[in-house]
Order: C-alpha cells, then structure tokens, then sequence
C-alpha cells in the first residue's frame, strides 16, 4: 500500500536538524522498528522538518 506525503513543513519553532534528527531517532526507539500508521505520518513530518533544517551542502568549485 503506498501512501502520499504531504510537501508542507509544519514547525511553529525553528529546531536545528540535529534536534529533529534526535526526535526521529527516539521515535524509532520507541516504535520498536516498526511504525504504526500514525507514527509513520509522525516520521515524515519530522524527515520534512529535518530536510528544511539542514544546512545546505557546500558546492565544490
């Protein structure tokens, strides 16, 4: 069964992706390696938020 992801970031604060990564990181903890529907819905909010807080990668000239 695929699901669609949404496109929209919703973050009513500015977290450094490091903090976001962390979330995730205890989200997968907790679910035991398996996500639930609404935990799967959780992650890729956070992944959304974690890409948009990234630092953008340095070009090489």
């Amino acid at each position: 069964m695929l699901h669609s992801m949404s496109t929209t970031v919703e973050s009513s604060s500015e977290r450094s992706a490091a903090e976001v990564n962390e979330e995730i990181r205890a989200l997968w903890l907790r679910s035991g390696g398996t996500l639930s529907v609404e935990q799967r819905e959780e992650y890729q909010r956070l992944v959304l938020e974690w890409a948009s807080a990234a630092p953008e990668p340095a070009k090489a000239a």
